[in-house]
């Protein structure tokens, strides 16, 4: 009988804690499509020299690659994310992985520069996939679980971000710069056609009555009605200008005297990288403890603590890994935080929350790529690691000025 079904898996849920379809397995899933989709959008940077060959294009050309891909992204969290809240976020996740597919095979076929600069712009905006993918996994999660499963969830999204330069270059070598697209499109229609027949077909909250112009504006009304909201955005781009600063511009010391590394040894560098992002799961645990102030302030002040080995880079590997694995760490840990806290605000409105909060994500990478390239060139880079230590500090010292009053009440 269905009535009795249903009420024998209420009785299961509420003796588990576990809501049904979110097995260990099904989290692992959710991890995986989110590293896929969200690679998407760092493929390029070891590739634009081979692309902009084979398209004949001009330097300054070649630059609006990267440029575009992350506009498009900006957008898509804006304009796709906040669907989830009134669509079906199983089928809008398939639907839009099958959408990315296109995307990947224009970019991987593209006749003419002006046919990729597009496909990387859709590419963009589609690969915001995985911000629907986190508020889909937190809304199915148990409240007493949430951390953990966003923690899990959101380190697949950072070991996505770090291994794409170097499974790109590596794919580039063996078989030129279109196969990574190839792989790609492949790998993203079967996480397309596994997520169909895997993902739960009931969704965590009910879907919103708001028309999507209606949708989009509350987003903004979100950030005016929740300070917690606010704050955290400015966590998460402080630390995200702190996470950028290091990775966009690491590699121009490496590549100078005394290492000289190539750009394949150089990529294997995102490898250690993945050592801090698997503790992001431990923060999240720590957030389902009520400790989410202290997993912030412990994070921040570890974040600033990083760059002083970092500052030792050009005289000791050894510190350049410690450095990095200390930064990844503080940086997970923050922002599963944030994530977990902004959603439990208004889980009815959760892809509005997480793709508002992302916006500034993208802000603060994209400040810190532009200030640590540019500063390189002039100061050094003792002086990037001095202005990712002032990002890191800033936050730190945001989190101190904020603890006192009601943000301690709400777990900031």
């Amino acid at each position: 009988m269905p009535g009795s079904a249903d009420a024998a898996t209420r009785r299961v849920e509420a003796r588990s804690g576990e809501k049904p379809g979110l097995s260990r397995g099904v989290v692992m899933l959710f991890a995986v499509a989110c590293g896929a989709a969200v690679a998407n959008v760092y493929f390029s940077q070891p590739l634009l020299v081979a692309m902009g060959d084979d398209l004949a294009m001009s330097p300054a050309l070649v630059g609006v690659i990267v440029t575009l891909t992350h506009v498009g992204y900006g957008l898509g969290l804006f304009l796709l994310v906040p669907l989830g809240d009134m669509a079906d976020r199983r089928r809008l996740v398939v639907a839009q992985l099958l959408l990315l597919v296109a995307a990947l095979t224009v970019v991987a076929a593209a006749p003419t520069a002006a046919v990729l600069l597009a496909g990387m712009a859709a590419m963009g905006l589609l690969a915001v996939v995985t911000q629907t993918l986190v508020a889909f996994a937190a809304s199915l999660a148990p409240p007493a679980a949430r951390g953990r499963v966003v923690g899990l969830v959101t380190g697949g999204v950072v070991i996505g971000i770090l291994l794409a330069r170097t499974v790109s270059g590596v794919l580039a070598d063996l078989a030129g710069w279109r196969s990574v697209y190839l792989a790609s499109a492949s790998l993203t229609a079967l996480l397309a056609l596994v997520l169909h027949r895997a993902l739960p077909r009931h969704g965590g909250t009910p879907p919103t009555s708001l028309r999507y112009g209606q949708l989009l504006r509350s987003t903004v009304t979100l950030f005016v009605r929740e300070p917690l909201l606010r704050l955290r955005a400015l966590f998460g781009l402080l630390v995200f200008a702190a996470f950028s600063t290091l990775w966009s511009s690491v590699a121009l010391p490496l590549s100078e005297e005394p290492y000289s590394l190539s750009h394949s040894a150089i990529g294997m560098l995102g490898l250690i990288g993945v050592v801090g992002a698997l503790a992001a799961s431990a923060a999240g645990r720590l957030n389902d403890r009520g400790l989410s102030g202290r997993t912030t302030g412990a994070a921040l002040a570890l974040l600033a603590a990083s760059w002083l080995p970092l500052a030792f880079t050009r005289g000791s590997l050894w510190a350049l890994v410690a450095g990095v694995i200390l930064l990844d760490l503080a940086v997970q840990a923050v922002h599963v935080t944030n994530q977990t806290l902004i959603y439990a605000l208004r889980p009815d409105a959760g892809s509005r929350l997480i793709g508002g909060y992302m916006v500034f994500y993208s802000v603060g990478s994209a400040i810190g790529a532009i200030a640590a390239t540019s500063l390189y060139a002039v100061a050094g880079w003792g002086a990037v690691c001095a202005l990712g230590a002032g990002f890191s500090g800033l936050g730190f010292v945001l989190w101190v000025a904020t603890r006192r009053g009601a943000a301690v009440a709400r777990g900031v």
